[in-house]
């Protein structure tokens, strides 16, 4: 499957022949047998079926039948129904396999940035280290132990954090900081929250 850059040649291509619309057209290329999914969607196919029983191709037909590209990310999610991770996870990558989001980008076209980490601690231990690390001018809006975490950042955007319980002995957690005001925004906050989570895992370790 093409790259990205290549991607959009192809569809912009089929959209002056057909007239169709950039994200029908993308939907019609993307059904080519050759898709990469699990590059589209920035997750590999082995760690979704590993997660969920199921591949991306899978995940793609069920979606689309049943009608998820005409719905709401969290109508999305419902319907994925895989845990709050995994729902999550899968609904995103949807989104991005069939055009309706591109990478650091929330439906709707506002930005964002997402990192994840793995640590070699239990999820209880992770999800109390977290919230300690957190600067002290931001707030907790709400909190479902061991699972996820809405935090108000200073600057009035929001930080969502959900922690999955790998093992007894292992643990990860996703942040993903919403509502930034574009891409440079999102490239910084990425970078941030690369550097807390390598220090917390000095801190916990």
């Amino acid at each position: 499957m093409p790259k990205q850059k290549d991607l959009k040649r192809i569809v912009r291509s089929r959209m002056q022949k057909t007239g169709e619309s950039y994200t029908a057209a993308r939907l019609q290329v993307l059904k080519k047998k050759d898709a990469d999914f699990a590059a589209l969607a920035g997750m590999s196919d082995a760690a979704v079926r590993k997660a969920t029983g199921h591949h991306w191709a899978d995940w793609v037909k069920a979606l689309d039948g049943a009608g998820a590209m005409s719905k709401t990310h969290r109508e999305i999610v419902k319907i994925v129904n895989a845990g709050d991770w995994w729902s999550q996870m899968v609904t995103v990558g949807y989104e991005r396999i069939r055009g309706l989001r591109d990478k650091g980008q929330r439906r709707g076209g506002g930005y964002e940035a997402g990192k994840s980490k793995t640590f070699n601690v239990p999820v209880a231990r992770l999800f109390d280290a977290f919230r300690k690390s957190l600067p002290s001018d931001v707030s907790v809006k709400s909190a479902t132990p061991n699972k996820r975490m809405r935090i108000a950042w200073h600057d009035g955007t929001t930080v969502e954090a959900m922690f999955l319980s790998k093992s007894a002995q292992k643990s990860s957690v996703a942040v993903t900081h919403q509502k930034l005001a574009d891409k440079s925004a999102a490239d910084k906050m990425k970078a941030w929250w690369g550097e807390r989570l390598a220090k917390l895992v000095e801190t916990i370790a």
